[in-house]
């Protein structure tokens, strides 16, 4: 077992995550449980993870010193390697430049960490400070542009740091780089990981016994894989409800119902509920009081049929990087609020179900896959649970909704045209805010500007933007300036995440 000592990085589950896909079990502590943790669990090594902290700072995160006594193997990542350097005597300062995103690193000694791996690599980053000199005793294995410390390792007492993240699958030989850890440093043995569908429907039975649930199903493929799990446990004392929030995108409602009808035994109601949404967004402009509004009106919606039902528990589609990026551990920052984590008014009438809280998009999918889910429903993109809400900078209005829609409708039906939608993790557009002169035959034209956002990602912790074809981004651009009259300017988003987040709001 790996002990994963846990800083408050947006990516410390992530870590957890890739060391299960490699065979090995974990378990996350807080930096003040590390030394007791060590002596309950004997763990084969231990992981430093990232986190939003300065070592200098004035309330650092740090940990005790006795956990190097234990003679046991350690890798620093990140800020873990930064608290590596501080507190064996090396140097940590204040970067010049940050880095963000890819990087290449160059690769100066052969470890035992970097075993099979080319000279140069690419790697993923996410940082500010930097280790300016490795501990005593440790000797620099690698640096990039910005970093001349971007890696070092004391092969003798089995101490190593990186810089760069190699749980995220960016990092080219990331998984790699974890199991050289794991097997060859640690010297731990693979054995099968496999999420157990049984014990969760297993989990739900316990939790709910014999009351009646009502499940926020989305239409998406993380709430309708637990829907359905919530189904096998306690069959028909579950009612799916679909909130058309007026925020959804074109035609969606309709596609819902059919492909829901069609393919589960679900008792499914649909609650129109646009006017109550948008009558409660008006006039919001700030990015997280859309969230939690839109959270709040969605709790006021399923108390009011739950009540009509008499249902206590309200079951959600709530996946990992939605908690994390909602402040899901004690010493994470919160990125966002997602309306059904951080957006959640704190006084419902609820007991809350997330059967696939821990779990990533790539497993959900799997699950949905051993399910028996149709095709569209398990590659359906991403959708955030507020809607077109959180793609429109500035205030949410009807006119602005129905411009998004259309754009939107354009991007995806080119995306499939050109055979790329199931290949990237998701395309969509953004109603930017921005008004912007054009010309319309002869005649100047003053109108808005779209946004196009089309990115890859594994498990939403990181993501990189897709190199679309010029020809695509060419014909998406000519048909939503001809066919949305109201949109005169077309640009394309190619930040990465970090240090941009997948959605602009």
């Amino acid at each position: 077992m790996i002990l994963i000592i846990d800083f408050g990085s947006q990516t410390t589950h992530l870590i957890s995550r890739r060391i299960k896909d490699l065979g090995v079990k974990t378990h996350i502590v807080l930096p003040n449980q590390a030394v007791s943790a060590i002596k309950q669990y004997q763990p084969k090594g231990i992981i430093l993870s990232g986190g939003p902290s300065s070592v200098y700072g004035k309330d650092a995160l740090l940990v005790d010193k006795k956990i190097f006594d234990e003679n046991i193997p350690i890798l620093g990542i990140c800020y873990g390697h930064e608290v590596l350097a501080h507190l064996l005597g090396g140097k940590v300062e204040t970067g010049v430049r940050k880095e963000y995103g890819p990087e290449t690193l160059t690769i100066t000694k052969d470890t035992s960490l970097f075993k099979g791996l080319n000279r140069q690599e690419l790697v993923w980053n996410s940082h500010f400070d930097r280790v300016v000199a490795p501990p005593s005793g440790a000797q620099i294995t690698g640096f990039t542009p910005s970093v001349s410390v971007a890696a070092f390792a004391d092969e003798e007492k089995r101490l190593y740091g990186t810089m760069f993240h190699p749980e995220s699958h960016h990092t080219t030989s990331g998984n790699k780089i974890l199991s050289n850890f794991l097997i060859d440093i640690c010297g731990e043995i693979p054995t099968d990981q496999k999420i157990n569908r049984e014990e969760i429907v297993g989990s739900i039975k316990e939790t709910i016994r014999d009351d009646l649930a009502v499940c926020a199903l989305s239409g998406g493929i993380d709430s309708a894989v637990a829907a359905v799990l919530t189904y096998k446990a306690i069959g028909d004392k579950l009612t799916c409800l679909y909130v058309d929030t007026g925020m959804m995108r074109l035609d969606e409602t309709e596609q819902i119902i059919g492909m829901f009808k069609k393919n589960f035994q679900l008792n499914l109601e649909v609650l129109r509920a646009e006017k109550e949404f948008l009558e409660a967004l008006k006039g919001i402009i700030d990015p997280e009081e859309k969230r939690k509004t839109v959270g709040r009106v969605f709790i006021e919606v399923f108390e009011r049929e739950a009540k009509k039902l008499g249902a206590t528990f309200l079951i959600q589609g709530t996946i990992y990087p939605d908690v994390i990026e909602s402040k899901g551990s004690q010493h994470a920052q919160n990125i966002k609020s997602h309306h059904n984590v951080g957006g959640l008014p704190k006084k419902h009438g609820f007991k809350i179900v997330e059967p696939l809280r821990n779990l990533y998009k790539d497993e959900v999918r799997e699950l949905a896959k051993e399910l028996g889910f149709p095709h569209e429903l398990i590659w359906r993109h991403v959708f955030p649970g507020p809607g077109l809400a959180v793609r429109i900078i500035g205030e949410v209005t009807k006119e602005k909704l129905d411009i998004l829609r259309k754009a939107d409708a354009i991007i995806v039906e080119e995306l499939k045209k050109a055979g790329l939608y199931e290949k990237i993790w998701m395309g969509f557009a953004i109603f930017a805010g921005i008004k912007t002169t054009g010309v319309a035959g002869d005649e100047r034209k003053y109108g808005e500007t779209i946004a196009l956002r089309v990115i890859e990602s594994k498990d939403t912790m990181s993501a990189d933007w897709v190199r679309l074809p010029y020809d695509l981004l060419d014909k998406i651009s000519h048909r939503i300036v001809t066919e949305v009259y109201e949109v005169v300017r077309v640009v394309y988003d190619i930040t990465t995440k970090p240090p941009a987040t997948m959605e602009w709001e």
